[in-house]
């Protein structure tokens, strides 16, 4: 399991821009987690890489992500790791007993939405502060796909301060920002 493979399998199944630039947003975010959680990176990072990577072609809960860990099963992925992935899904009823499963599911949401804001800004993530996120969070019709109630349950799962959470992950993807098309 590592990086190249789990992009490689990312690109196999999903071919629009804008789910793939997700998967590295994601993945982003969980690689900075992990290494702030002195955990491994490399894990972390195929799961925020691969949590969707059969959301094209199963769009549906349950299909996604059932569809999505089986086939990850058969390709010698780990139970954590599929765990992780299907417990990002609300309805799948999976618990988020690990750190990196309730980290997956703090930064999926998130993530979209810190980039759906930053689209709209002359400077992009740059100087993008966590109120004025917030702000946009309580705009219902700004990106309304967006899950709130999961951003916040994500949240609280982790026991962060909001504030510190929305300005971690927008300080990882600014890092990133070219691959994300804000650069």
């Amino acid at each position: 399991m590592n990086r190249q493979d789990a992009l490689h399998l990312l690109h196999e199944y999903t071919k629009t821009d804008n789910l793939r630039k997700h998967a590295l947003a994601v993945e982003a975010a969980m690689r900075a987690y992990a290494r702030k959680f002195g955990e491994n990176e490399e894990k972390w990072g195929v799961v925020g890489l691969l949590h969707d990577f059969d959301y094209e072609m199963y769009q549906t809960v349950p299909d996604h992500p059932t569809k999505g860990s089986e086939i990850l099963k058969e390709r010698g992925y780990p139970d954590d790791v599929r765990t992780a992935i299907l417990s990002h899904v609300p309805q799948m009823n999976v618990p988020r007993d690990s750190q990196m499963a309730k980290t997956l599911f703090a930064c999926d949401e998130l993530s979209g939405f810190i980039v759906a804001c930053a689209m709209v800004r002359p400077n992009k993530l740059n100087d993008l502060q966590p109120a004025s996120v917030k702000k946009k969070l309580k705009d219902k019709a700004f990106a309304r796909t967006v899950s709130r109630e999961d951003i916040l349950q994500g949240i609280d799962e982790m026991g962060i301060n909001a504030d510190e959470h929305i300005q971690f992950v927008t300080n990882t993807l600014s890092v990133i920002s070219a691959e994300l098309g804000l650069g």
